[in-house]
């Protein structure tokens, strides 16, 4: 029996990296997955899964194609116990005088209204899971880290990082637990392009001395959405290879 056995989750920005790797966990886990992505990627994934997944077009800086996608699972399967609120983007560089708007503002529709939004339509599903629910929200070490120049990042980072307490507050006398996955540097699409020196620059600020792997973050994320975690609630895991300890 996997720790997710006959539970339907959903997984967002599952089409690549991290979430590539928490739909392909859970399935493995026994999960049927419906796997939301807008790269058309999620359904390379699917086919992977060997039927575990189900491929679902959504973007979440749009609000009816959420709506779509949580009706799509009450009509499917008539109910939902397992949301990994992992969709996001990195946003531009720049200091905050010279940001522009418009790339504050994308990275702010899909990290923190896209979120709140996928979390808010998934809760009326989730609240009737008779064997109560569990959220991970994918948040990162910049909830409690800055980095210069990356103003629109971080910022919607620590949105995440409230989100998931005060949504955990909220429901969890309803059976709900909601928690966060806040990962360090890790090796996803985000780096392609980075130099070897980019890349061993990021590699030796680590004290691992290494990036992490998406594998790496879908483990925890599994441990939080199972429960083995049924004790915990309203917690933030940095999975950073030791970055944030000194």
């Amino acid at each position: 029996m996997g720790l997710l056995q006959d539970k339907v989750a959903v997984v967002t920005g599952a089409g690549s990296g991290i979430g590539r790797a928490i739909t392909l966990r859970f399935a493995a886990e026994g999960a049927t997955v419906v796997a939301a992505d807008v790269s058309g990627k999620e359904r390379d994934v699917a086919k992977e899964a060997a039927g575990q997944v189900e491929p679902f077009t959504c973007d979440v800086s749009d609000e009816r194609s959420i709506l779509s996608l949580m009706e799509h699972c009450r009509a499917r399967y008539g109910r939902l116990e397992v949301l990994a609120n992992n969709a996001g983007i990195a946003g531009g560089r720049a200091r905050i005088h010279e940001m522009d708007m418009a790339e504050f503002d994308r990275v702010m529709a899909v990290n923190v209204r896209g979120s709140y939004l996928v979390l808010k339509h998934a809760l009326p599903l989730l609240l009737e899971a008779p064997s109560g629910a569990s959220v991970v929200n994918t948040a990162s070490i910049g909830g409690f880290r800055a980095t210069p120049g990356s103003s629109a990042y971080i910022t919607s980072k620590g949105a995440q990082v409230m989100m998931t307490k005060v949504a955990a507050l909220e429901y969890v006398k309803d059976g709900i637990r909601v928690n966060a996955v806040c990962p360090g540097t890790t090796q996803t699409a985000i780096l392609d392009g980075s130099t070897p020196e980019m890349l061993e620059m990021l590699s030796a600020r680590i004290p691992m001395g290494r990036l992490g792997g998406p594998d790496e973050v879908a483990n925890l994320a599994l441990f939080l959405a199972s429960d083995q975690a049924s004790y915990i609630t309203g917690q933030c895991y940095v999975i950073d290879g030791g970055r944030s300890a000194g």
